[in-house]
């Protein structure tokens, strides 16, 4: 069964920009924008759990600030880099203006 979590207005995240959301009964959840598309990700990675928002954010991937694993946001694949443990990606959506996650 998954909850729908509304987490902010969708323009308080810029083009290029990511933003760590922490969700009650959840791990946090990372929100990137990618040319005007949002894309959900867990926020941890899963390598040494760094937080992916504080990542650089180059194309459609995400740098680890602590190792420089790679991922590619959209489908939370591991790329180049010391693990080959995928991150988990979730729905997202903007309803009356809010940025909304299906979270499991």
């Amino acid at each position: 069964m998954s909850r729908a979590v509304s987490l902010c207005a969708a323009g308080e995240i810029p083009v290029g920009g990511a933003r760590r959301f922490v969700v009650e009964g959840h791990e946090p959840v990372a929100i990137f924008n990618l040319g005007g598309t949002l894309y959900a990700t867990a926020d941890k990675c899963s390598h040494q759990r760094a937080s992916l928002s504080e990542g650089e954010v180059d194309g459609d991937e995400v740098i680890c600030p602590l190792h420089f694993q790679v991922f590619h946001i959209p489908t939370g694949e591991a790329r180049e880099g010391i693990t080959r443990a995928p991150i988990a990606t979730y729905a997202v959506c903007v309803d009356h203006g809010q940025i909304v996650v299906e979270l499991p």
